[in-house]
């Protein structure tokens, strides 16, 4: 999928984003790519603690009581997951190319998070029959670090990814993860055994999904810059 890649800063840290907010923003932007308007965006963020329950969620999935933090359904594909601080979650608002290949993009997604576990330490991989980026033959359960879970609509992708950085694993054990029950859950401050921040890998996801998807050149933009259809600035990889 070759031309140009724009990222976005939607919010980090205190300025987390509210997963209604992303959702919507993300919205608004599909709408605009859609129509040429602006050219593939990926929106790279921290979520306000989140569940969101994807299509295929089932009832025992989900939180037994209240969790004390939202539960939204939406429309992408998977199951439940979590979103928080210390994870990295990252919206591509991608043209696909004809005839649509939607497997093919789920595994550049996975390649950009392999690459970006590489550069901090830590080696992953696929499972056969499993979305996402896995740790496993090392004696122990497999244990899934980046979620991969989207939706294409008018040939445009939304939703993507959530890597999980540094973040309180705990959320995790009051749901059945992406419905798996036979795996675990980590980190990659876990598996590498020191602290790897959102800050650290967002510039690696910029540059790995960049190579991933053959772009010819990639920028940064502020997010009111690509709802108003200003220019953008280029900005050094």
């Amino acid at each position: 999928m070759p031309g140009e890649l724009v990222f976005a800063h939607a919010g980090f840290g205190a300025c987390a984003v509210p997963y209604p907010d992303g959702w919507e923003l993300q919205r608004r932007l599909h709408d605009r790519r859609a129509a040429g308007q602006i050219p593939d965006t990926c929106l790279l963020l921290e979520h306000e603690p989140v569940y969101t329950a994807g299509r295929r969620t089932e009832p025992v999935d989900r939180p037994l009581a209240d969790p004390g933090i939202p539960v939204i359904d939406v429309d992408r594909g998977g199951k439940i997951t979590w979103h928080g601080p210390g994870q990295l979650v990252g919206y591509p608002i991608m043209a696909l190319p004809e005839p649509l290949d939607v497997i093919s993009y789920v595994r550049s997604l996975e390649e950009a998070l392999i690459r970006c576990c590489a550069d901090v330490g830590v080696t992953t991989t696929r499972v056969e029959g499993r979305s996402g980026v896995w740790l496993t033959g090392d004696g122990g359960p497999d244990r899934k670090v980046g979620a991969v879970g989207i939706r294409v609509s008018r040939g445009v992708t939304m939703h993507g990814f959530a890597l999980n950085c540094d973040c309180d694993l705990g959320w995790f054990d009051k749901i059945v993860p992406c419905g798996i029950r036979d795996a675990g859950v980590t980190s990659l401050t876990v598996e590498a055994g020191r602290p790897v921040t959102v800050a650290e890998i967002t510039g690696l996801a910029e540059r790995h999904l960049a190579e991933v998807f053959g772009t010819s050149a990639w920028r940064r933009a502020d997010v009111a810059s690509l709802l108003a259809g200003a220019e953008l600035s280029p900005a050094a990889p």
